[in-house]
């Protein structure tokens, strides 16, 4: 890897998937092969792939008319991480783990690649960044819908996770209004509240309730009373899966110990529903728009910000600049330092702008 003149990269998809990310994959190919001759290597299916040596070359004809598909063509896992790979055992015995990052080096080496751009959230920077600092040229990419990736003022992927949320709660809008309900939807966004109150705010909803803000049942459910007693006969409530009461805990679905990330959160919708029920008597529903943030087309200004992302991750690397992630802050590309970005979330802070303007306009954030 101590090459002073890049000849080949490779690039990698790793954490959930997301709109965007065959349009990274796109302009980083395209970059190394028009504009520098470079030969380009696609790993399949993030740092699992990279771990069992599942690496193909790309050609340019290989990323074209990719650019409006979602999903990644590379594949990906949130599973594998190659510090902390889980070593086969019985179902019931304890998990066991080794490190095999070596592996992920020879499989680079045997191939004569130079340098990696790694595209995900901070799973897949906190794995990149330790692998760096085994001598490996590495540019990562900031990819989630979540939006909470350390050091970038937006990641890829948010956009259309947000308009995808908030055309589901215009829908629902009608149907709540209908039938005199309290609708409640749950997005995603782990331990962040950011596509909540994106979506929220662009959706009209009466109430948001995000990690950042610890809400009370009762505020809540006084809220939601009010507006019926006013003669407002539905609310729409917009919860982030992470959201918890005052005092509470976050309501996990389920747990997967061989995974970096062991929790996976959700069903605060249901529980916020049957809450509200009991203590008002209205009506409630409930809807877990789940996995269809994630799907779809990327919106153009997803595509384009990717584009641009790409395009910066060649353009470090072949500058011999390393071990940084692509960054936009203030309107501009720039960069960051992995070993920054490793291990921290970007929440929202509770004085944003956007929670300023949302309660001026009188919406509740169950406070």
């Amino acid at each position: 890897m101590s090459r002073t003149r890049f000849r080949s990269i490779a690039v990698m998809t790793g954490g959930g998937d997301c709109p965007g990310l065959n349009a990274v994959i796109r302009a980083v190919t395209k970059t190394a092969i028009s504009k520098y001759a470079l030969e380009v290597w696609g790993i399949q299916d993030g740092y699992l792939g990279l771990i069992e040596n599942r690496i193909n070359r790309l050609s340019y004809n290989d990323v074209s008319n990719i650019l409006t598909v979602g999903g990644t063509i590379l594949g990906t896992s949130n599973t594998a991480d190659p510090f902390k790979f889980p070593v086969p055992c019985p179902i019931s015995a304890k998990p066991q783990f080794k490190d095999v990052s070596g592996n992920c080096l020879k499989a680079l080496q045997q191939r004569n690649i130079d340098g990696l751009v790694c595209i995900g959230g901070d799973g897949t920077m906190a794995s990149a960044a330790r692998l760096a600092k085994k001598g490996l040229p590495i540019v990562g990419v900031p990819k989630t819908i979540d939006n909470d990736l350390y050091g970038t003022d937006v990641t890829f992927g948010f956009n259309t996770a947000v308009t995808t949320a908030t055309d589901a709660i215009d829908k629902v809008h009608t149907s709540a209004s209908s039938h005199h309900r309290v609708m409640i939807v749950e997005v995603m966004g782990r331990y962040a509240g950011w596509i909540a109150l994106y979506s929220g705010v662009a959706g009209g909803a009466d109430v948001i309730l995000i990690p950042e803000i610890p809400y009370k049942l009762g505020k809540v459910c006084e809220y939601v009373l009010g507006r019926s007693r006013r003669g407002k006969r539905f609310s729409i409530v917009v919860v982030s899966e992470g959201a918890r009461q005052v005092g509470g805990q976050m309501v996990v679905q389920k747990r997967i110990a061989t995974s970096p990330d062991p929790l996976r959160l959700g069903g605060i919708g249901n529980k916020l529903a049957e809450d509200i029920y009991r203590q008002t008597g209205l009506d409630c529903r409930a809807v877990i728009l789940g996995h269809i943030q994630r799907g779809g087309t990327p919106t153009p200004y997803d595509r384009t910000l990717a584009t641009n992302f790409g395009h910066a991750a060649v353009e470090l690397l072949v500058r011999g600049i390393r071990n940084r992630m692509v960054v936009l802050k203030g309107g501009r590309l720039s960069s960051i330092s992995l070993s920054r970005v490793a291990g921290k979330i970007r929440n929202v802070p509770r004085n944003h702008e956007l929670i300023k303007a949302a309660l001026a306009i009188g919406t509740s954030f169950g406070t």
